[in-house]
């Protein structure tokens, strides 16, 4: 899947004291930016230093074609899917939470490749998880 960026950051989910504020100015610089966009929006965090504890890339992309940037996910990543709670305030907090618990537990094997929040037009968002290929 080929996206394009809107706008990225790197950032730290335990050691960045801006890490809120980095992520913060991402998505309000972004949803300017796509003030009429209609389609899906992803947030993609790759170039993974080591596991979700460490430095990571995070870009806010489009499927469509409106720059010259771009980032390509392999097709041939598998993904384990999961659902935000969207009623819940903390929704996407806590479904990231559940995926850091099931990592610390061992019953979700992490590929740190590419992992994507999508942010589908009828308000669903979904958080894939790249896996790691036995």
């Amino acid at each position: 899947m080929k996206l394009y960026l809107i706008n990225s950051t790197r950032t730290n989910n335990f050691n960045d004291e801006q890490m809120l504020g980095k992520i913060k100015t991402l998505w309000g610089e972004a949803t300017r930016k796509l003030e009429s966009h209609q389609n899906s929006v992803y947030g993609v965090y790759y170039d993974y230093e080591s596991d979700y504890k460490a430095d990571h890339s995070l870009s806010v992309a489009i499927e469509d074609n409106n720059g010259n940037t771009f980032i390509e996910i392999p097709s041939n990543e598998i993904y384990e899917v999961f659902k935000v709670d969207t009623t819940d305030e903390q929704g996407i907090i806590k479904a990231w939470s559940k995926i850091w618990e099931q990592e610390e537990a061992g019953s979700l094997k992490r590929a740190y490749s590419y992992d994507f929040e999508k942010y589908n037009p009828n308000g669903e968002i979904e958080i894939h998880i790249a896996i790691k290929q036995s």
